[in-house]
């Protein structure tokens, strides 16, 4: 490795115009490593050689022109790390971005700060790199107009890890495959993560907050998403975990809390010969626990804790419940009443969940505001000991475990 002396390219009164930082990366020889010191340098730049940019001590500042990407790289084994990335442009035929990466395979972004940029970091048929402990924010403009804060297209074997997003759109994954997204921290923007057509990916330890939606994954299969937290997902939309015509995924070890859903599942899973697994999850504190819409059977529902959700379950199909089609066992649930009389931690007696004819008119999303209101919990009781007509069966748990401990240190 080669190192070039930018510094030589370099005086205080460099001004924007002069576009040292580009001569420099034209005149370095392939795998340079040119080290940036602190300071103020123009975009926009285009990179089409092995290289590494270092900002050094994280000083080095790369400020775009207002329209267009930043920095475009269009080769492999290209590193950027520790640099200030600001001021692409705005306009989203364009994808404009602090950085565009466009079929290269083992290239690094880390440790960037990305500001005032309407896309973060888009991806364009890039495999076998890496882009992680970035710090991104979108333009400030309204929700649906800013930029995703990262965008994989038709990229594969990525791994995108310890990020932190705020203020963007979405993070999106789209005709990708076996993608790691690990140790992400996501906030105040619409989809925290969106997969589409995406299959074998993990997704694992991500904490995702204050957004519209935490992680969703449709069209896809094959996929591991465990030990996330989801959290304050809220609005009409506001969900945890959707799954939409999705197969063979491995949903373990979450937390759900305080979302208007905890989890949606929508036709999942979508191949008849395929099943999806449900397993460990803390569903807590949400509007709905586990929202099914549409053909939403062959789930198996293991282990999970449902606690403090106003509704645990809602199947928004009144007429053809497919809820009950699923597998539930070994679930805690909050509103069982049953006992154990052996000690063996598991409920004497299956737990059923109903829809009673009397709550149906309460699921009306202008009532729900009056869910936890003393008039609507005493209906809610007179409904259950009295109701009008026979109640629908939304689910039936052969198998309830008593404690919410038990599922929390492994023990049943």
């Amino acid at each position: 490795m080669k190192k070039v002396g930018v510094a030589m390219l370099w005086s205080v009164s460099l001004l924007l115009s002069e576009n040292v930082l580009q001569e420099a990366i034209d005149r370095a020889e392939p795998g340079s490593l040119l080290e940036l010191p602190a300071g103020d340098y123009h975009g926009n730049i285009v990179i089409t050689k092995p290289l590494i940019i270092d900002g050094k001590n994280g000083k080095a500042r790369i400020i775009g022109e207002g329209n267009g990407t930043v920095i475009s790289i269009r080769s492999s084994y290209v590193t950027l790390r520790n640099l200030t990335i600001l001021h692409s442009g705005s306009e989203h035929e364009k994808i404009d971005a602090a950085v565009s990466v466009k079929k290269a395979e083992h290239v690094t972004v880390d440790h960037c700060h990305i500001d005032d940029c309407l896309f973060g970091i888009d991806l364009e048929q890039v495999s076998r790199s890496a882009f992680t402990r970035n710090w991104i924010r979108s333009k400030p403009f309204s929700l649906g107009l800013r930029g995703d804060a990262i965008r994989l297209w038709y990229s594969n074997d990525n791994n995108v890890s310890a990020n932190h997003i705020t203020h963007s759109r979405d993070m999106v994954v789209w005709y990708s495959h076996g993608n790691t997204i690990a140790d992400n921290f996501g906030e105040y923007s619409r989809y925290s993560l969106h997969f589409m057509y995406a299959g074998k990916n993990y997704v694992r330890h991500n904490t995702y907050e204050h957004n519209s939606v935490g992680i969703f994954f449709m069209y896809s299969q094959d996929s591991i998403a465990t030990d996330n937290v989801v959290k304050s997902s809220l609005g009409t939309t506001g969900l945890g975990i959707g799954l939409k015509d999705c197969s063979n995924f491995t949903i373990r070890h979450n937390t759900l809390i305080y979302c208007a859903m905890g989890f949606y599942i929508d036709r999942s899973p979508f191949q008849p010969d395929q099943r999806n697994r449900i397993e460990g999850n803390r569903i807590l504190y949400n509007s709905v626990g586990m929202d099914f819409h549409s053909l939403s059977i062959a789930n198996d529902i293991v282990g999970n804790i449902f606690k403090g959700n106003i509704d645990d379950v809602y199947d928004d199909d009144q007429v053809h419940i497919h809820s009950v089609q699923n597998h539930w066992e070994r679930n805690y649930w909050d509103t069982y009443e049953g006992f154990d009389r052996n000690g063996d931690g598991i409920g004497d007696t299956p737990f059923h969940l109903y829809y009673y004819a009397d709550r149906m008119w309460m699921l009306n999303p202008n009532v729900k505001f009056f869910y936890a209101s003393p008039v609507v919990s005493i209906m809610n009781f007179l409904a259950k000991l009295a109701p009008l007509s026979q109640p629908v069966e939304l689910l039936v748990d052969p198998r309830p475990v008593m404690y919410e401990t038990q599922l929390e240190k492994g023990e049943v």
